[in-house]
């Protein structure tokens, strides 16, 4: 049987949990999976040192993503978020504090903070709980990522396209979602369903699904990094076009 394709990634890559990072991408080497994505908080208190580590897990293979600003809300701003706030994201959902406008402009200080640090612009910005706000989708085509990943998938700017993905997470600290994420991941992981996305927060071998994410990651994968997905998209809709 083959092996099912994966999109590895590690969430919430800040100063404070490096150690942790670095932990769980040691033990995805050990299983076999070197293609890993790490989200990079920019403004969280990088230093030097914390710089160099980052540069250490880029050599070992590891691609960088943006992933917000802060990862830290200041208020609410409406109902919608409240709501959002209550039952998903808690106080990490930036975007969704934010105006159109404000959205924007935090993406793009995303950005320009790598470049700052000498770093190359990731390709791939991944909004804090997934929720991308007000932007649009032209706002996201001027921005300078090429691919921005959101709940229920990837969008492709360059090709201005949405595929649609399915992604299993971890990050339950209480039994109400422990119980919500593995009804969602069983659904995820249902055999005939295309490649799926492993989203792993910080502590989540130390959370209620613990043997649960150790479980999946024993069984037989494809690492993909997301830009190899999209290739692989976009090649076989060349085919279907040229045999259409």
């Amino acid at each position: 049987m083959t092996a099912r394709a994966a999109l590895f990634s590690i969430h919430d890559v800040m100063p404070s949990t490096l150690s942790a990072v670095e932990r769980i991408a040691g033990r995805l080497h050990d299983q076999g999976i070197h293609k890993i994505t790490l989200l990079v908080v920019p403004d969280t208190g990088w230093d030097n040192r914390s710089l160099e580590r980052l540069a250490a897990l880029e050599q070992s293979g590891a691609d960088l993503a943006g992933h917000g600003w802060r990862h830290r809300i200041q208020r609410i701003r409406n109902f919608r978020h409240w709501l959002h706030s209550t039952f998903i994201s808690r106080d990490v959902a930036e975007h969704l504090a934010l105006d159109r406008k404000g959205v924007i402009a935090l993406m793009q200080d995303c950005a320009d903070w790598f470049s700052a640090q000498g770093m190359r612009i990731p390709t791939l910005y991944v909004p804090p709980a997934w929720a991308m706000g007000d932007a649009k989708r032209e706002d996201l085509d001027a921005l300078p990522y090429a691919c921005y990943e959101t709940l229920y998938g990837l969008y492709d700017a360059t090709g201005r396209r949405f595929q649609r993905l399915p992604m299993v997470g971890f990050e339950a600290d209480t039994g109400s979602r422990a119980l919500a994420c593995r009804l969602w991941n069983g659904v995820n992981l249902l055999p005939g369903q295309s490649a799926v996305r492993f989203s792993i927060h910080p502590m989540d071998f130390e959370l209620k699904l613990g043997k649960h994410l150790r479980g999946l990651l024993e069984r037989e994968w494809q690492p993909l990094y997301y830009g190899e997905m999209l290739a692989t998209k976009s090649r076989t809709e060349d085919q279907h076009n040229t045999v259409s």
